[in-house]
């Protein structure tokens, strides 16, 4: 069962911190219910969605817990958000969503347009509310959820597990990675470079996302990613996350941020904690190098026998291929081809037995960018 958290809440209260002076996460304890899917925090009080057993209520920083139920017709609470006065519920059993002016005192349904959807994240900017659905993408709400639009132009994973706000830019975390609009999800664009997954090849699942200043964190099948340029580039912040019995990564299913530390929590291994520090600086520097567009440089040594080395870079993910031809046209070597994360690469040609002196052409493609250029063996 995933454990979402949809909003950076103030998670600590709920767990025993460990002290670690290495640089990794560390697991904590204290929390006693094995289905919590989201928090919610207004004011002094805490609220936690089950799966099954509804809203709860705590007014002592989680000494103590209240159902708080009446109306909420279904229990499993995926995820909540909190907008002035108003909670908002997100369910798992096709109820949609459902608003509580009384701090849960009581419910009711705000479903009209988005009534028969599984309600994964509540995300919420100013005025405006929006839900992640399974199956349905990113919906809109101007009105405290009672009329619902959907806003899915460019969005390509129509399962949202996630949506996070930071500034004027809103971030989904859907089944095909994450998506950015800055213009209240009328468009989305993909910012996955570096966001790969742990089982298989190809763009993360994202299921969690956690917001800290300009940095933002991704819960993935292949652990937590970081990003500091607002999803241009990834990277990942797992050391010490290693969790399965086959010494894998496992689902971080929800994030928060809790002062100074990122807590994690996993499918089946329970809440993990990092210190923020550890993992933002060294990210950023990393993110900072990155490439800033498509270049294909010079071989050296130009001539060359028998080994040459090629280098390019590539600012987001790409499928790269470096062929190399003769002077009639024909390709002879094929030196790269496959997918790469943003970054900056060397690739080795070796010219061997089977190629006589002269005059060959490397070509680099990679989206729509091409180039070649002239390299020159001499034996």
């Amino acid at each position: 069962m995933k454990i979402r958290l949809l909003t950076t809440v103030i998670l600590g209260i709920l767990f025993i911190c460990v002290t670690q002076t290495k640089a990794q996460w560390v697991q904590t304890n204290g929390i006693s219910r094995e289905n919590i899917d989201s928090f919610a925090i207004s004011g002094t009080n805490l609220f936690a969605g089950t799966m099954g057993d509804g809203v709860f209520l705590s007014t002592n920083n989680g000494t103590s817990w209240t159902a708080v139920n009446t109306g909420l017709t279904d229990t499993l609470v995926t995820s909540l958000a909190v907008s002035g006065t108003n909670l908002f519920a997100g369910t798992d059993n096709y109820g949609g969503i459902f608003l509580s002016t009384n701090n849960g005192t009581s419910w009711t349904p705000e479903n009209s347009g988005l009534k028969g959807y599984t309600v994964y994240s509540l995300a919420v900017n100013g005025t405006n509310l929006f839900a992640g659905t399974f199956g349905g993408g990113v919906f809109f709400s101007a009105n405290n959820g009672t009329s619902w639009t959907p806003v899915n132009n460019g969005l390509t994973g129509y399962t949202v597990y996630s949506l996070a706000v930071n500034g004027t830019n809103l971030f989904a975390g859907t089944d095909g990675g994450v998506f950015l609009s800055n213009n209240n999800g009328t468009s989305w664009t993909a910012v996955n470079a570096g966001l790969t997954t742990y089982t298989a090849g190809g763009v993360a699942p994202v299921y969690s996302l956690a917001v800290n200043g300009t940095n933002l964190f991704a819960g993935t099948d292949g652990g937590v990613f970081l990003s500091t340029n607002n999803g241009t580039s990834w990277t990942a912040v797992n050391a010490g996350l290693t969790t399965t019995t086959s010494g894998g990564i496992t689902s971080v299913n929800s994030l928060a941020v809790n002062g100074t530390n990122l807590f994690a929590g996993t499918k089946g291994y329970g809440v993990w904690m990092r210190p923020l520090s550890e993992m933002i600086t060294g990210v950023k520097d990393k993110q900072n190098n990155l490439p800033t567009s498509f270049s294909l440089q010079q071989n050296y040594p130009n001539p060359f026998n028998p080994t040459t080395t090629i280098k390019y870079s590539i600012p987001q993910q790409s499928f790269v291929s470096i062929l190399v031809y003769d002077l009639l046209g024909r390709e002879v070597a094929d030196l790269v081809n496959e997918e790469k994360s943003a970054g900056n690469y060397s690739v080795q040609f070796n010219s061997s037995s089977r190629f006589s002196s002269g005059v060959y052409f490397y070509r680099m493609q990679a989206g729509s960018f091409t180039e070649t250029k002239k390299l020159i063996m001499m034996k």
